[in-house]
């Protein structure tokens, strides 16, 4: 060990200059629009304006979401699987709650912000980054081995907690695609309950479900389910720091949230988009770092890490979504329309379907992500031609 990192100190060490420099970007643009954004964001915003906030809050909070990334990563290596997929999870989907919380309670209306993020995730995720994953993986290494027990849970999780928020609402008596006030209260409890059941049996009975596989062996045996060999030695003292660091890499984008929903209704508004593009939006800021995150991990054979990463960020983003839409719709008194239309609801069962056949085996390979793409591409097709 060198003189120079023997004389660095445990903080130093957890304190790189690239994170105190996001840290300053982020700080330092929460501080220029807490001081400028009302004068700048007023109605009627002014279009050339409206561009360069958009940019500017765009670029801070996508920088800021590869912090949280970094520090996420950290404690992924510390903890060992699958708590850091799960704590990297749920950072980002977090920001994708806020983001949507945000765009919900802005002076527009805009009813379908939460459905339309949610599929937009499914389509992104399990469609767009998967046959990433899958395609590029496949070509690398031919066909690539996964635990087929943690895939197909996730897959269960996605077919009822997406069929009960995002397809039910449509055969409900409200005849419009919401939910009743006493139904919105029950959904939203039932989500979390059993969101939290599967968080709690992905972190202790089922973990071995979760965990990528020796090569060959297809599964985690019973009996070696307990710690994984590669988890590095737990140093509280980083873990500490790091949490703190990712909560400093969070705050920036909630507090941005709200000028980011201002700009994404009057850029909507102008152009004449459709109202989905604004779900479309979230989901490509929120996800892009862990899209990133989960075709390395296909790169470097790793696939279930990958399934881990994106299958795991869609069940949490209905697990957190659905509830805190609901709940703010009922506490705000503002309409949240839940369901897909019929289009929608033939890619999303199109989805499930091609997702559970995907990992119905024990390998994948490129022509699984071949398929995947495909389906993106329809969906790309149907968000501008209607």
């Amino acid at each position: 060990m060198s003189p120079s990192t023997l004389a660095r100190t445990p903080l130093s060490r957890h304190l790189p200059r690239r994170t105190l420099i996001t840290l300053a970007i982020a700080w330092g643009v929460v501080a220029v629009f807490m001081l400028g954004g009302p004068a700048w964001l007023h109605d009627p915003i002014d279009p050339l304006v409206a561009v360069i906030c958009f940019v500017v809050i765009f670029a801070t909070i996508l920088v800021a979401a590869f912090g949280v990334v970094h520090e996420a990563d950290y404690l992924s290596h510390r903890l060992g699987e699958p708590y850091g997929t799960l704590t990297l999870t749920l950072s980002i989907v977090s920001i994708e709650v806020i983001l949507i919380a945000a765009v919900l309670l802005g002076p527009g209306e805009n009813p379908t912000i939460g459905r339309d993020s949610i599929f937009a995730v499914m389509m992104i995720i399990l469609n767009l980054v998967m046959g990433i994953c899958l395609l590029l993986g496949g070509r690398r290494f031919g066909e690539q081995e996964y635990n087929s027990q943690g895939a197909l849970a996730y897959i269960s999780m996605t077919l009822l907690l997406g069929g009960i928020g995002l397809i039910l609402p449509n055969t409900l008596s409200s005849g419009d695609g919401t939910f009743l006030p006493a139904q919105a209260v029950a959904f939203a409890l039932l989500t979390i309950v059993l969101y939290a059941a599967f968080l709690l049996m992905q972190t202790r009975a089922y973990r071995r479900y979760f965990i990528q596989p020796e090569l060959g062996s297809l599964t985690i045996p019973l009996d070696n389910a307990g710690t994984p060999a590669d988890r590095a030695p737990v140093d509280r003292g980083g873990v500490v720091i790091h949490s703190v660091l990712l909560v400093a890499l969070m705050l920036p984008i909630v507090l941005l949230a709200h000028d980011l929903a201002l700009v994404i209704d009057f850029g909507i508004a102008a152009a004449g988009a459709p109202l989905a593009l604004s779900g479309v939006l979230i989901a490509i800021i929120v996800f892009t770092p862990e899209s990133i995150t989960a075709i390395k991990a296909a790169l470097d054979n790793q696939l279930q890490r990958s399934i881990n990463l994106c299958l795991g960020a869609f069940v949490s983003t209905v697990g957190l979504t659905v509830p805190a839409v609901l709940i703010v719709g009922l506490v705000t008194g503002k309409r949240v329309v839940m369901g897909v239309a019929p289009s929608e609801t033939v890619l999303l069962l199109l989805t499930v379907g091609l997702t559970t056949l995907t990992f119905l085996g024990q390998r994948a390979s490129a022509l699984q992500g071949t398929l995947h793409l495909t389906l993106f591409a329809v969906f790309g097709v149907l968000l501008f031609v209607t």
